[in-house]
């Protein structure tokens, strides 16, 4: 899932390793810990097989004014030469074409179920990248592990447990109803775009005979 929300995040716009150490942070949330020991192997492996590309820099020389000599102008040019990029620099990351098909396939391939919670929370995060149809069914089989994990809560109880593990059962079997009711607004907003596609801009208004408004 690192893979997925690094290709994500630079689906956006190139990114420095700090920038996307902040934005994963931001993305998944605390409790993933992104640390840089496992961002950086991340990024290797994601340039090593041409999912996304480094991108260095660029070294924009200081104006030498002419000096009227000469060997002053040999001097001044040698010193206007780029400078080599040390390997402290820091280098951008961007999203190649094998990266752009390889996020799409995470995105729809991955997490058949929809029942692991931080795979789904990733995948919405970057559910504006996929189309009606394929956005409709991540929410479908998300609505379903949901319904499923319902009707198993309500099949058993905590027997005998103390006040709080009661407490406990019951508020993990309202946290689950509360979250199959905003899956279920979801997948009605997803309803009513569809139903009302945006008006083209370009087309001009109609009479009430169907000819063009002049």
């Amino acid at each position: 899932m690192l893979e997925l929300a690094i290709l994500g995040l630079l689906k956006e716009q190139p990114l420095h390793g700090y920038e996307l150490k902040k934005r994963l942070g931001e993305t998944l949330g605390s409790l993933w810990g992104i640390s840089y020991g496992s961002l950086y192997p991340a990024l290797r492996r994601l340039e090593h097989d041409g999912s996304i590309e480094s991108v260095e820099p660029d070294v924009v020389p200081t104006p030498m004014p002419a000096t009227g000599s000469l060997d002053g102008d040999l001097a001044a040019a040698r010193m206007r030469r780029p400078v080599k990029s040390s390997r402290r620099t820091r280098k951008a990351y961007r999203l190649t074409e094998d990266g752009d098909a390889r996020f799409s396939q995470l995105l729809l391939d991955d997490d058949t179920t929809g029942d692991d919670e931080r795979t789904f929370a990733l995948k919405l995060a970057f559910c504006s990248h996929l189309d009606a149809e394929a956005r409709l069914e991540l929410l479908t089989r998300r609505r379903s592990a949901l319904a499923d994990r319902l009707a198993r809560a309500r099949r058993t109880s905590p027997g005998r447990g103390d006040r709080y593990t009661r407490s406990l059962f019951e508020h993990r079997t309202q946290s689950t109803q509360r979250d199959l009711e905003w899956i279920d607004a979801l997948i009605a907003a997803e309803g009513r775009d569809d139903a009302n596609p945006p008006a083209n801009p370009s087309q001009e208004p109609l009479d009430q005979q169907g000819a063009t408004a002049s």
